[in-house]
């Protein structure tokens, strides 16, 4: 399921009445629970994937439900009770919160920098190359209201356009690994690519980056995985088990080299059997990840809040930030 913009909002209402009596996250009182349900990416391995192949998860049990490629429907699945974690860009997580979702970040699980960055890109030969070029053009991303609809709503503002004028370019859906393709047949103008799709774009040329997150906000943590407040009232052991082994998780990918990172998901993701091609792992390069082990700081919410604020999304004081995430979970953190 691919959640848009239009009807982000309509589901996150419709489920927050449900939030509450969701699955339950432990087998009895005191007792808590050893699986973990969870979405994972087509083609990619994900870092609780990766920390349980480590054995950094203990005796936790990770229970795939299938795959999504929408940040904001995974979280929305997570605090309906679907799924026990999920994870979204920090802006999408800010809306839900605000919407009264009972969730909280607990520690972030990719970003941007000179490695890992999602870029805008147009055909070599387009005429593209101001934002004001961008009027009445398309532009393919994963989903809509969610990193990089909010990247490219920054990119405008800063270029000047009026907010009459940010209305005409337009964000579609566009699956991520059909956008290289709807770039180069000319079914939009701009596509966003990023790790190993973007890598494989450039190698086979013809395509310019227009911009990218990285060139707009520095290295940067963009999302975190959330649980419920039910969740992490029922369950701290498992918590505190899983958001530290995601962040030794994050740490190995950092200080292990390149192709022993890659080595590793290649295995996981074969002997998985889901059906799935290895050969894009190869370009990966960088979790993105800022701070060690995932440490969330205010600053990588609070800019949400604000941009959101400012878009008329939400008001300010519909969220606090001590209400938004915690570090105490995670013993790389401290």
């Amino acid at each position: 399921m691919t959640t848009t913009r239009r009807n982000f909002l309509g589901l996150t209402l419709l489920g927050l009445t449900t939030a509450t009596v969701g699955c339950s996250t432990a087998a009895g009182a005191g007792v808590e629970t050893k699986t973990l349900r969870y979405q994972g990416w087509a083609g990619d391995v994900t870092l609780p994937e990766l920390a349980a192949d480590l054995g950094h998860l203990g005796d936790l049990k990770l229970e795939w439900v299938g795959n999504t490629i929408s940040g904001p429907q995974d979280i929305q699945s997570a605090a309906t009770g679907q799924v026990d974690f999920g994870g979204a860009f920090n802006g999408a997580v800010v809306k839900l919160k605000a919407a009264g979702a009972p969730i909280r970040s607990v520690i972030g699980y990719y970003g941007s920098d000179e490695h890992a960055y999602a870029g805008f890109y147009t055909l070599e030969d387009s005429p593209i190359r101001t934002a004001r070029d961008l009027l009445g053009k398309k532009v393919g991303m994963n989903t809509l209201g969610a990193h990089h609809e909010a990247m490219l709503g920054i990119y405008l503002k800063r270029a000047g356009l009026s907010p009459d004028e940010i209305k005409k370019v337009e964000p579609i859906v566009v699956p991520p690994v059909n956008t290289e393709q709807s770039v180069r047949q000319k079914q939009i103008e701009v596509g966003v690519l990023g790790g190993i799709l973007r890598d494989k774009a450039l190698e086979k040329g013809g395509v310019r980056k227009l911009f990218s997150d990285f060139d707009l906000l520095g290295p940067f943590t963009a999302g975190t995985y959330v649980f419920t407040e039910k969740f992490l009232r029922d369950n701290p052991g498992t918590t505190r088990t899983f958001v530290s082994g995601v962040a030794k998780a994050i740490e190995w990918s950092r200080t292990t080299p390149r192709e022993q990172v890659v080595a590793r998901k290649v295995e996981i993701l074969t002997r998985r059997n889901r059906n799935e091609d290895p050969a894009a792992l190869k370009y990966w390069k960088s979790t993105g990840v800022a701070q060690k082990g995932g440490k969330i700081l205010d600053e990588e919410l609070s800019i949400w809040v604000d941009w959101l604020a400012e878009r008329g999304e939400i008001t300010k004081d519909q969220v606090k930030l001590t209400d938004l995430y915690t570090n105490d979970y995670n013993e790389l953190a401290r």
